[in-house]
């Protein structure tokens, strides 16, 4: 239910829930390297250099941080979104995957450096190790003011049917968060059959802008642009009101076409609301120039989108600080308020655009 199978896509699923953890801290601007190893014995390893994840005791609860983050179901007491406190934009299942990816290895070793102290933990098939009182091990810092957290785990086969995860799916999974969270290095080590290390490194200055340039090269028909804005809003009158971050890149090529979009950094494969969003404003937009400039024919139909898109690279990288997703694997959205503002957004830069360049509009 959670990873959404249990098949070899959950186990790949359950890899990106300890990654955002490390993205929503590097978000937040603790840490700026997220580095991801793949063992050649299928164990997988994430590290960052953020803030530390909390695991000492939590007076509140009377328990150990370490108990509701890797032992509890929904504890979620990192996410208050609708006050924006922490981590406005979340990228994880709210309370959810370091836990649920903790049942599901076969063992986690979790290190955490934060308050001058390495933090150590143990489990195995869902429990954790160590003697009552005693299953966090705490050692003066070896790494001096530096603060993180590393957390390797292996999957556990009678979990998932497959724990194979090829390299390619690692890869295109760090590239795509390069994309979408400007300026974060991710890394990655894949450990060959010698023991050595093939390394890659991800990183994107400018985010979506420069992806759409290095999709588009040097001979598309028109140069990239970007365009921004904030709008707050709400699904439905009786709903509260939340925030929504739009930002998007385009160009049109006659040899290139790539639509993707992104929301609150996961990649969303089905589109939903963004992907409804793009289509209602490329039309409206280009339809107007067209019956503007007297293009259309006699008796020429209308454009659509199919028109459009064979020619169109487009990369939406939108956030909201509350977010409807189909389902918890994040491959789709359904908040009307994102697809109404994101509409709204892309129709009047567009027909700012066209006016604006007017040169380019011909080309189009």
């Amino acid at each position: 239910v959670i990873f959404g199978s249990d098949g070899l896509d959950g186990c790949e699923h359950a890899v990106f829930e300890i990654l955002s953890n490390s993205i929503d801290e590097a978000r937040e601007g603790h840490g700026k390297v997220i580095t991801l190893t793949h063992y050649a014995d299928g164990s997988i390893e994430v590290e960052d250099n953020g803030r530390g994840c909390p695991v000492d005791w939590n007076p509140k609860e009377k328990r150990y941080n370490w108990e509701l983050v890797y032992c509890e179901l929904y504890a979620g007491g990192k996410y208050n979104n609708l006050d924006g406190d922490n981590y406005e934009y979340s990228l994880g299942l709210n309370g959810l995957g370091a836990c649920a990816t903790q049942y599901a290895s076969r063992y986690m070793d979790v290190t955490v450096w934060r308050d001058g102290n390495k933090y150590s933990l143990h489990f195995e098939r869902g429990q954790i190790t160590g003697k009552k009182g005693e299953e966090l091990k705490i050692e003066p810092t070896d790494r001096g003011k530096k603060t993180g957290t590393l957390t390797r785990w292996l999957p556990d086969l009678d979990v998932f049917t497959d724990i194979n995860i090829p390299a390619s799916y690692f890869t295109d999974v760090l590239r795509r968060q390069a994309v979408v969270n400007a300026g974060i290095t991710f890394r990655f080590r894949n450990q060959q059959e010698d023991g050595s290390f093939e390394e890659q490194e991800f990183v994107y200055e400018h985010g979506i802008q420069d992806y759409a340039a290095e999709l588009a090269g040097e001979d598309a028909l028109t140069s990239p642009v970007f365009w921004q804005a904030e709008k707050r809003g709400r699904d439905r009158a009786d709903k509260p009101e939340y925030k929504v971050k739009l930002s998007a890149a385009c160009c049109f090529s006659n040899k290139v076409q790539v639509i993707e979009h992104y929301h609150n950094s996961s990649w969303l494969e089905h589109g939903g609301a963004p992907e409804k969003a793009a289509k209602s404003a490329f039309v409206s937009a280009i339809d107007k120039y067209l019956r503007d400039q007297n293009k259309y024919q006699k008796n020429e139909s209308k454009i659509t989108w199919q028109d459009i898109e064979d020619c169109l690279i487009f990369i939406s990288n939108n956030f909201s600080t509350q977010t409807s997703y189909e389902n918890q694997t994040k491959k789709s959205i359904t908040n009307k308020f994102v697809q109404e503002a994101m509409t709204e957004f892309l129709r009047t830069n567009l027909e700012i655009y066209f006016i604006e360049n007017h040169f380019d509009a011909e080309k189009i």
